[in-house]
């Protein structure tokens, strides 16, 4: 049986499991945040329905698309990445919400999981500057934008 050939990107192999498992906690938070917006687009009622609804339809849709990327990276970087609930529940930093909230409780608890998957993020940081891996933190630079901005706009739907 062959073996694969060995990663030699210019990132030793320790390094690039700590970005991996980093990258893991990324992924895991993102899907989260995607299930809940999903979830919160399915189930949104009230005055402000129709805005809420095609809202959270962008976010989720731009959510999904990031799941890619982030796995594809930790791919990249010669590791699995993790694709089952219970995985996801163990990485994740953002908290299930159970019930359906009132249309403003939703949009309170997306900006605090917009706001903890960039802090994910942004913790990854060091150990990428550190490793010189300009790829990932092209990735994690733009899901920062993503997450800040959205967050931003969700919390001005919360100002009176």
């Amino acid at each position: 049986m062959k073996r694969a050939p060995q990663i030699n990107i210019g990132i030793p192999e320790e390094q690039r499991e700590k970005i991996a498992n980093g990258l893991s906690h990324l992924l895991a938070d993102s899907y989260s945040l995607y299930l809940m917006t999903h979830n919160f687009h399915w189930n949104v009622t009230g005055p402000m329905f129709n805005t809420l609804h095609v809202m959270f339809m962008q976010q989720y849709t731009e959510q999904w698309n990031a799941l890619d990327l982030i796995a594809e990276r930790i791919r990249a970087l010669g590791f699995p990445a993790p694709g089952t609930y219970a995985e996801f529940g163990k990485l994740t930093s953002i908290k299930e919400v159970t019930g359906v909230p009132k249309a403003l409780e939703m949009v309170r608890h997306l900006v605090d999981a917009q706001e903890a998957t960039a802090r994910t993020a942004r913790d990854l940081f060091p150990l990428l500057e550190e490793a010189n891996d300009q790829p990932t933190a092209d990735l994690l630079t733009q899901r920062l934008d993503v997450h800040e901005k959205t967050a931003w706009m969700l919390r001005s739907l919360l100002e009176e």
